[in-house]
């Protein structure tokens, strides 16, 4: 489903169907990593979480670590995937930019009446500096449990301080994610933004908000509109004659 703009339902496609799908796959399969990381240290023990209905499973750290590798697995996978498919569509959207910063900064002081938003396309400067921050720490959580992963391999030594250097790393990148998650979600705190909340699920916003808020991305949408204009059909012309009508006789050439 191409970005366009939805007239009849006033509404302005701002996602794929692929997109969609990766944006759930990486958020669900992130929220287990969290889950089952946790789990493998002896906190739901301690806080008597396992005492909960149906949930005595997890205090047990073989359980979570093998929930925790099959959640890794979709997650690296649809990072990968994500990394590929915009490369190779394209789609430049998402990186930062010179001079996000000023403007992200002017886009929250305009929450508080403080000057104006400044316009954006289809992605606002604050979305861009949080995709680049998401993406560093992402890339570092993968790093760091591939090699945790590799070092139980055969045949593959990594010295304990290096080890312990990796796991440190891996546990403030995991904190990190958190925090980023969470502040994904504190977003909409702000009812400015809450209209997005729809394209997440459907790939559709609504067409005034997007014309509003995203105008510089709605005037490329606008401008991209294929319009197929049929000619009017033109009157004959003094010296054109109609199939069916006979040309006019003089007196003389009645004669």
């Amino acid at each position: 489903m191409p970005e366009r703009i939805l007239r009849a339902e006033k509404r302005v496609v701002r996602h794929s169907v692929i997109e969609i799908a990766q944006h759930w796959l990486l958020a669900l399969s992130g929220f287990v990593l969290l889950f089952s990381g946790f789990g493998e240290m002896p906190m739901y023990k301690r806080y008597m979480i396992t005492e909960l209905p149906l949930m005595a499973w997890s205090g047990d750290f073989f359980v979570q670590l093998k929930i925790h590798y099959l959640a890794a697995m979709v997650f690296v996978s649809t990072a990968i995937f994500h990394v590929v498919y915009h490369g190779l569509m394209g789609d430049r959207g998402l990186l930062p930019k010179k001079g996000d910063v000023q403007a992200s900064l002017k886009t929250m002081l305009s929450f508080i009446g403080i000057g104006q938003e400044p316009p954006a396309g289809k992605y606002l400067a604050e979305q861009r500096l949080a995709y680049a921050y998401m993406a560093i720490v992402i890339a570092v959580l993968i790093v760091t449990g591939l090699i945790k992963v590799a070092r139980n391999l055969p045949g593959v030594y990594l010295s304990p301080s290096f080890l312990t250097v990796v796991t440190l790393t891996h546990v403030a990148a995991t904190l990190l994610f958190l925090f980023g998650v969470l502040a994904h979600l504190a977003a909409f705190i702000f009812k400015i933004n809450r209209p997005l909340l729809r394209a997440i699920f459907t790939g559709k916003a609504d067409h005034d908000y997007i014309r509003h808020r995203h105008s510089l991305w709605y005037e490329e949408l606008a401008a991209a509109e294929t319009i197929t204009v049929t000619p009017e059909k033109s009157a004959p012309t003094s010296q054109e004659q109609p199939d069916n009508q006979l040309p006019e006789t003089t007196l003389e050439d009645r004669k």
